[in-house]
């Protein structure tokens, strides 16, 4: 069975559409909880809008629950080297390493997004 016109079809689905429209059904789909789906959207209006924060931010979270760690990885890491005061890319770059079992490199992450976010311990 020649599955070549199936491929490019469900690829076609999910680069149709305008960058809005895109961009609403990758927030479709993740609001779905279907994660897989909603990168497969979102890499491609990543490639096409790279300067744009919210459309890569999604991307790295939706890698992040489809358990891609190191994908979700580099998209938070070209996030936070874009904007390193971007606390919620910080917090999710912090989350991803410690699931992926790297605490001492995850630290500074969590701290920063902390103070970014004004969470100070007590005193």
């Amino acid at each position: 069975m020649d599955t070549t016109n199936d491929t490019n079809s469900e690829s076609g689905y999910y680069a149709h559409g305008s960058a809005a429209e895109r961009w609403e059904r990758a927030q479709l789909f993740f609001d779905a909880k279907d994660y897989a789906a909603a990168a497969r959207v979102l890499v491609g209006l990543v490639e096409e809008v790279p300067e744009q924060t919210g459309p890569r931010l999604l991307l790295a979270r939706s890698y992040y629950h489809s358990a891609q760690l190191h994908r979700a990885e580099t998209e938070l890491r070209t996030i936070v080297e874009r904007d390193p005061v971007e606390h919620y890319a910080r917090l999710m770059l912090g989350r991803t390493l410690e699931r992926q079992g790297r605490r001492e490199e995850a630290g500074p992450h969590l701290r920063l997004a902390s103070a970014l976010a004004g969470d100070f311990p007590e005193a």
